[in-house]
C-alpha cells in the first residue's frame, strides 16, 4: 500500500506531524468522550464539562472521568499515530514488529523482569522525591510540588476501586490504553525515527526514554518514570516487536492498579503512595537478577530472525 507522505520524510517531520495527529486525536477523542458521557449520564455539555474538571463533587465523578481519560487517551496516543503511519502506507504489523514471532520464553523473562526490577525503581523513586532545585529556580519547584501533589490526589481518587467493575475500567484505562498508545509513539515511532536519524541505538533510547520522562510533566516522577522508558527501549531494540514494551508497561502500570484495588478490599497493607525505597536487601537482590535477566533477554532476543524489511527509506533529505 503506498501511503499520500513520503516515507523518507526527514525523522524530524516524523516528529512533527505525530504531534499533529495525536492533538487531532485528542480533539476526536474529547468529543466522542463528551458524547458516551452525555449519552449515559443525560446531563448537558456544561454539566459533564464541571463534573470532568472536578469529578470528586459527583457521585459518577469517578466512572466519568476514567471513561473520558480513556476514550481522549485511546485517540490521541492509539488512534491518530496509527492514522499517521497509515498515511506513509506502512504496514503496521511490519513497521511496529520488523521481527519475526518472539520465543514465549523471551516474554516471560521480560514480565519477571519488570516485576523484578520494581526494587531498584524505589530507589529511584526515594532520589527523585528528595531532590531540591537551586535557589534561582524556587518557584519552578514549588510550582512542581503542587503539580505532583493535584496529581496523587487525582491518581489516588480515581485508584479507590469499590467494586470489581471499576477495578476493571481502571485496569483498562490506567494500565492497558496507556501501555499501547505510549508503546506506539515513543518505542514504535519515536525512538525508531531518532534511531534512523542519528543511527545510534544507544542514543535514540535514552534520548527518547527522556522525552517519555519528561513529557508526562511530573518533575518528581521523572528519574523513574525515564529508566523504565530506556528499559522498555532496549526490550523494543533487542526485540523487534512492539508487544514486548507493551507487555512490560502494561505490568508496571497494572501491578499499582491491582495493589490500589487489593489495598481498598483490604486484602494486603500497603502505603500505595510512599516514595520510600525498599529495603537495601531487596534492592540488591533486584539488581542483581534484573542484570542475569538482561544478559539473557539480550543474548534471546537478538537472535530472533528480522522479517524482510518493510520499512524502506531513501534518506535524502
Amino acid at each position: 500500500m503506498k501511503g499520500f507522505i513520503p516515507r523518507n520524510t526527514h525523522p524530524v517531520n516524523y516528529i512533527l506531524l505525530l504531534l499533529v495527529f495525536i492533538l487531532g486525536g485528542f480533539f476526536v477523542g474529547n468529543f466522542f468522550s463528551m458524547a458516551v458521557l452525555f449519552l449515559r449520564y443525560h446531563l448537558g455539555i456544561s454539566e459533564l464539562a464541571m463534573m470532568v474538571q472536578n469529578p470528586a463533587g459527583y457521585p459518577q465523578g469517578k466512572e466519568a472521568m476514567s471513561i473520558f481519560q480513556g476514550i481522549s487517551h485511546f485517540c490521541a496516543f492509539t488512534l491518530g499515530p496509527v492514522i499517521m503511519m497509515l498515511s506513509f502506507g506502512f504496514n503496521l504489523d511490519k513497521y511496529f514488529s520488523p521481527k519475526t514471532a518472539i520465543p514465549f520464553s523471551a516474554v516471560v523473562l521480560a514480565a519477571i523482569l519488570c516485576f523484578i526490577i520494581m526494587p531498584v525503581n524505589s530507589w529511584f523513586i526515594d532520589i527523585n522525591s528528595k531532590m531540591n532545585l537551586p535557589g534561582f529556580m524556587q518557584g519552578l519547584e514549588q510550582w512542581a510540588k503542587e503539580k505532583e501533589e493535584t496529581l496523587r490526589k487525582l491518581t489516588q481518587y480515581l485508584t479507590q476501586f469499590d467494586t470489581v467493575g471499576q477495578f476493571l475500567l481502571g485496569l483498562v484505562v490506567f494500565a492497558l490504553i496507556p501501555a499501547i498508545g505510549e508503546e506506539l509513539v515513543f518505542r514504535g515511532i519515536i525512538q525508531q525515527q531518532l534511531l534512523r536519524w542519528f543511527k545510534k541505538p544507544h542514543l535514540a533510547i535514552w534520548v527518547t526514554a527522556i522525552i517519555f520522562g519528561a513529557i508526562h510533566l511530573q518533575f518528581y516522577g521523572m528519574l523513574p518514570r525515564t529508566l523504565l522508558g530506556a528499559l522498555f527501549g532496549y526490550l523494543y531494540w533487542w526485540s523487534g516487536n512492539i508487544w514486548i514494551p507493551i507487555i512490560g508497561h502494561f505490568i508496571n502500570n497494572g501491578f499499582v492498579v491491582v495493589l490500589s484495588y487489593m489495598v481498598r478490599q483490604k486484602m494486603v497493607d500497603y502505603d500505595v503512595d510512599s516514595v520510600e525505597a525498599m529495603s537495601w536487601q531487596s534492592i540488591l537482590f533486584s539488581v542483581v537478577l534484573s542484570i542475569v535477566l538482561l544478559i539473557l533477554l539480550q543474548k534471546q532476543l537478538k537472535a530472533v530472525p528480522a522479517r524482510v524489511p518493510e520499512v524502506k527509506y531513501d534518506d535524502t533529505w
